[in-house]
């Protein structure tokens, strides 16, 4: 007479039934992208607060003189590019693209609110 057979526990190791390879280089290709995507938001939201930072500078400046604001929301808009440039470059893409205009955006929104 043979033993009925015991459910296999599941936190013992079953020979005919092996856990499955790992795959580490889709792994770490998973982790890199995550990598590239926070660095990016990192990087673009750093120059951002630093484009912003230029931008109130303009508005609350005191008795400037004559091109002193325009000059930083220039150096503002410049600084916009930039960021839009490094995320592009940071996720190993061209970085002159069409893109490059919407690091433009916070400085045109500040030209509006100096000459309102």
């Amino acid at each position: 007479m043979t033993e009925p057979a015991q459910p296999r526990r599941r936190h013992l190791m079953d020979p005919n039934a092996p856990r499955p390879v790992r795959d580490h280089a889709s792994e770490n290709k998973n982790l890199t992208r995550v990598q590239r995507w926070v660095m990016s938001a990192l990087a673009v939201t750093t120059i951002f607060h630093l484009v912003m930072g230029l931008i109130l500078a303009a508005l609350f400046i005191d008795d400037p003189r004559p091109g002193a604001r325009v000059g930083l929301i220039l150096i503002a808009g410049a600084f916009g590019v930039i960021a839009i440039a490094v995320a592009f470059l940071i996720h190993g893409k061209r970085p002159f693209t069409p893109w490059l205009l919407v690091g433009l955006i916070p400085s045109a929104t500040g030209l509006v609110l100096v000459y309102r």
